[in-house]
């Protein structure tokens, strides 16, 4: 689908080669488009532009490098404000039914009261401040070894915009619930690892960086959260 009234004088990216570029198509009026060709790769700017969008989405999950820059770049995407509220909802979720299946109180009559509890937003305020403390790993790391990437405002904001984007995985969640068995703590280990390979690649393409720089950042904002982690358990709170 091709996006709605693409400014010419806009600035996109090659999907191929990450060069800039002023437009992703021309319009030749009576519904004659013509693709336009990076001038340094010469290859189609963004090929994604007529592509359906379950298309783009599949090479998104395959963590294709073109399809994190068709949809960083070269799209409108405003949801990474909602996407993370809610991700941040689904895995406070899960965390309050562990907390739950920990009391081991089976009496139904309890799930409506237990709805209303403190001890679900007290996950959502713990999963905020985790994940949180992740994304400043990440920024301190990155802004140490490579400062000349992170110059601007804008620049922290674009990178910001990516991470919470690449958390979508985290969705993943609400269905390993629903379809419970015995493997779900291994299907929830999955979905991290798949979480951290995204967050990867979303930095990567941000910062046209190589692939040993993010994951090294991703390790570095880990240890940080994993330190926030152990602060709560040494205040007795149950994570």
């Amino acid at each position: 689908v091709l996006p709605r009234a693409m400014a010419a004088l806009g600035a996109y990216r090659c999907i191929e080669c990450n060069g800039e570029a002023t437009e992703l198509y021309r319009d030749y009026q009576r519904g004659v488009l013509r693709i336009s060709i990076c001038k340094s790769c010469q290859k189609p700017v963004d090929k994604y532009i007529e592509y359906d969008p379950v298309i783009i989405l599949i090479n998104a999950v395959l963590c294709k490098a073109q399809a994190y820059r068709h949809i960083l770049f070269n799209t409108k995407i405003n949801i990474h404000g909602k996407l993370c509220v809610f991700c941040l909802l689904c895995e406070a979720y899960i965390r309050w039914l562990q907390l739950q299946d920990s009391t081991q109180n089976t009496d139904p009559d309890d799930l409506i009261r237990y709805a209303k509890e403190w001890d679900f937003y007290r996950m959502f305020g713990i999963a905020s401040l985790e994940q949180t403390s992740f994304f400043i790993g990440i920024f301190i790391t990155l802004w140490w070894m490579t400062p000349e990437m992170l110059k601007r405002k804008s620049d922290f904001i674009l990178l910001l915009k990516a991470l919470l984007l690449s958390t979508y995985g985290k969705l993943l969640l609400i269905p390993a619930v629903i379809w419970e068995h015995d493997y779900t703590p291994l299907c929830l280990v999955f979905i991290k690892v798949f979480v951290l390979i995204s967050n990867s690649q979303a930095i990567r393409v941000t910062l046209n960086l190589n692939r040993i720089l993010p994951w090294f950042a991703i390790f570095f904002g880990l240890i940080l959260e994993n330190g926030v982690v152990c602060l709560f358990q040494k205040m007795g709170w149950d994570v």
